[in-house]
């Protein structure tokens, strides 16, 4: 069941980098992020939580800093 969640987040990850529009290949990838972290804390592998708290955070930035601009520009 674990390696299975560890596949997902792989595809997921993956698929992302797929992704033409940036907007777009920043939610999948941080979805692929916070099923990173839950396999991660199921392994208690604190590197792998550790790496992808931080990619999630700068998505999550990123994507604030953009709807902010976009918001501010109407």
């Amino acid at each position: 069941m674990i390696q299975a969640i560890g596949y997902l987040a792989t595809f997921i990850t993956g698929l992302s980098f797929m992704m033409k529009d940036i907007k777009t290949l920043r939610l999948v990838n941080a979805l692929g992020c916070l099923i990173w972290i839950a396999y991660g804390a199921l392994l208690h592998s604190e590197p792998i939580i550790i790496t992808n708290v931080g990619i999630f955070g700068i998505h999550f930035s990123k994507l604030l800093k953009e709807q902010y601009i976009k918001h501010k520009e109407l």
